[in-house]
C-alpha cells in the first residue's frame, strides 16, 4: 500500500522522504535552453542550431556523434546544420541533452564511488536502449537520454550518503543484483534509486516520456501498460551494460537471450548481433563523452579470445600431462632405484658377504621377534645350530679359498632345502643357525636328519678335486609355557646340544629341552 502511494505521488511523498538528506542538482543552463526551445510553440530547427552553436565543444561532440558508427551515415557530416537535418530534431535534442547533463555531473567527487565506471555503464546503457528499440516496433525518440539518465539516482545517493551507500552497492555488485538493490534501498531510505531518478528528471522539466519509464527500469513488470515496453527496453539495456561492465557475463548473456525472446520475440542470432553492435557503437560514443572504453570489446571477440585461450590452456594441459607422465616415470625409476639401493644396503647390513646368507646381526634381531611372536600366538619355535665337521682340516689341506668355496656351495644347497618360513644364517666361521617357526621337537628332528643327509650329498669341486663334508647339529625348542625364557637361553641350549653331537662322534643331531628358569 505504501509503495503504491509513493509511486503514484512521487513529487510530494519522495521529496518529503529525502528532504534535508539530498540536494538535487539543477540542470545545466544550456540544457534548460534546449528544452525550452524544443517545447515552444514557434520552435524551428534554426533556433536549436543557434543554441548548440554557442557551445563549440557541444557542436564538436554533435558532429562526432553524427559521424560515428552509432548512426552509420553514408557520407561524412561537416556542419551542424546538415547533422540536424539528417538526424532530426529529437535525436539532436536528446544527444545534446545527454552530453551536457552528463558533462555537468561528471565533475562530482566522492572517495568511494567509481564515477568513470558509472558513466561508462550509463553510455553503454543508452546505446543499448537505442539498438534494442530499433529491433522492436516501439516509437520513442527519447530512449537514448532516458537510458543514459535512468540510474542517476544511484549517483545522487552515492554523493549524498557516501560510504554507507557504497557499501550497499558493493553488496549488490554495483547494482547488477537489481531486485536485491531495490529491496535494500527501500529498507534503508524508504525509496529506491528508480524513484529518485524519476523525481530528479521530472524536476528538470524533461518530458514525461523521458522520466516516467525510469520509475520501473529495474522492475518493468510493475510499470503501467502504456510504458511497460519502454521499461522493458530500459531493463534489457541495463542488462547489456552489465554484460560488458559487470560480472557473471555468461549467465547474463543467457538471461539476455531469454528476456529478448520473452519480451520482444527476438531470436538468439539477432541477440548475438545486438551484443556486438552495442559494444562497437558504445566504444565510439564513450569517446565522444570523453570516456576511456578501456578493454571493452564485442562479445563475439570475447568468445573468440576465450576459445583461443582455452586452446592454449588445452595445449598447456597436454604439456602438463606429458610433464606429469615424465615426472611419474622419473619418480617410479627413482623409487625402483631407491628400493634397489635399500635392498643393497639391507644386504650389506644383514647379509653375509661370502655366503649371502643372513648374518649374525640379523639372526639376533629376528630371533628376538620370533620368540615374541611364538609367545603371543602360543606357537612352537625351534632353533638349530650346526657347524662343518673338521673344517680346519679342509682349510689346511686345500687352502682357505677352497674352504670358502665349500661354504658358498653349502649355503646355496641349504637355502634350497629349507622351508620358505625357515631362516638360515651364518653364525660365524663355519657355524650356522636355522630358526624354525611354528615347529615342535619332532618336526625339528625330522628336518635335522634331512639337512644332515643333504650335506652329505653335497660335493664341492676345487681344481678338479672333490671335497665332501659332514655337519654336527644341535637344537632346542622354545615353549610359550616357559615363562621368563630368554633368547640367550635358547641359543645356549642349542649350542650345548651341538657340542654333545661333536663329543658323540660328529655327523649327527642332538636335541636338548629348555629347562624352566630357576
Amino acid at each position: 500500500m505504501d509503495e503504491e502511494m509513493t509511486l503514484d505521488q512521487p513529487d510530494n511523498n519522495i521529496r518529503k522522504l529525502i528532504e534535508g538528506q539530498i540536494n538535487l542538482p539543477s540542470p545545466p543552463a544550456i540544457a534548460a535552453q534546449i528544452l525550452n526551445t524544443v517545447q515552444g510553440k514557434d520552435f524551428c530547427m534554426e533556433d536549436l542550431e543557434k543554441i548548440i552553436s554557442t557551445d563549440p565543444a557541444l557542436t564538436g561532440k554533435m558532429l562526432n556523434i553524427a559521424n560515428s558508427a552509432f548512426y552509420s551515415l553514408p557520407n561524412k557530416v561537416t556542419n551542424i546544420t546538415r547533422a540536424m537535418s539528417i538526424l532530426g530534431t529529437n535525436v539532436i535534442k536528446n544527444i545534446a541533452l545527454s552530453f551536457v547533463i552528463a558533462k555537468n555531473l561528471q565533475g562530482q567527487k566522492t572517495f568511494c564511488f567509481d564515477f568513470e565506471l558509472f558513466w561508462q555503464r550509463s553510455v553503454t546503457t543508452a546505446v543499448a536502449a537505442e539498438r534494442v528499440k530499433n529491433l522492436t516496433t516501439l516509437k520513442d525518440d527519447d530512449i537514448f537520454v532516458t537510458a543514459l539518465l535512468q540510474n542517476l539516482g544511484i549517483l545522487i545517493l552515492a554523493l549524498s550518503q557516501g560510504r554507507e551507500y557504497c557499501d550497499l552497492l558493493d553488496r549488490h555488485k554495483m547494482g547488477d543484483d537489481s531486485s536485491g538493490l531495490i529491496k535494500s534501498e527501500k529498507q534503508k531510505y524508504q525509496f529506491d534509486h528508480q524513484q529518485l531518478s524519476y523525481t530528479l528528471i521530472d524536476s528538470w522539466g524533461l518530458p514525461r516520456s523521458v522520466s516516467e519509464p525510469m520509475r520501473y527500469h529495474r522492475e518493468p513488470e510493475k510499470a503501467p501498460e502504456e510504458v511497460r515496453q519502454i521499461a522493458r527496453v530500459l531493463s534489457i539495456a541495463n542488462l547489456l551494460s552489465t554484460i560488458y561492465h559487470g560480472t557473471e557475463t555468461s549467465e547474463n548473456v543467457l538471461l539476455l537471450q531469454n528476456k529478448m525472446e520473452d519480451y520482444f520475440d527476438i531470436d538468439i542470432e539477432q541477440t548475438q548481433n545486438l551484443l556486438d553492435d552495442v559494444a562497437e557503437q558504445s566504444i565510439d560514443i564513450q569517446k565522444v563523452f570523453e570516456l576511456d572504453p578501456g578493454q571493452m570489446k564485442p562479445y563475439s571477440q570475447m568468445l573468440q579470445e576465450a576459445n583461443e585461450e582455452l586452446g592454449r590452456l588445452n595445449f598447456s594441459y597436454e604439456q602438463l600431462v606429458m610433464a606429469l607422465k615424465e615426472s611419474k616415470e622419473k619418480s617410479e625409476k627413482f623409487a625402483n632405484d631407491l628400493q634397489a639401493a635399500n635392498k643393497k644396503l639391507e644386504g650389506l647390513a644383514f647379509r653375509d658377504g661370502l655366503t649371502n646368507l643372513y648374518n649374525h646381526r640379523y639372526f639376533q634381531e629376528i630371533l628376538e621377534k620370533e620368540i615374541a611372536r611364538a609367545r603371543r600366538y602360543k606357537k612352537g619355535l625351534c632353533l638349530m645350530i650346526f657347524d662343518i665337521d673338521f673344517f680346519k682340516k679342509v682349510n689346511d689341506t686345500y687352502g682357505h679359498p677352497a674352504g670358502d668355496q665349500v661354504l658358498i656351495t653349502l649355503a646355496k644347497q641349504l637355502e634350497a632345502a629349507i622351508r620358505p618360513s625357515d631362516i638360515i644364517a651364518r653364525y660365524g666361521g663355519e657355524e650356522f643357525t636355522v630358526i624354525l617357526p611354528e615347529t615342535e621337537e619332532s618336526g625339528m628332528a625330522v628336518f635335522a636328519e634331512r639337512l644332515r643327509q643333504c650335506v652329505m650329498g653335497i660335493t664341492t669341486k676345487v681344481n678338479n678335486i672333490e671335497i665332501n663334508v659332514t655337519i654336527s647339529a644341535g637344537g632346542t625348542c622354545f615353549s610359550p609355557d616357559l615363562e621368563g625364557a630368554t633368547k640367550q637361553e635358547l641359543i645356549d641350549t642349542a649350542d650345548r646340544a651341538l657340542y654333545m653331537s661333536k663329543e658323540n662322534g660328529r655327523n649327527r643331531f642332538t636335541a636338548l629341552p629348555m629347562s624352566p628358569k630357576s
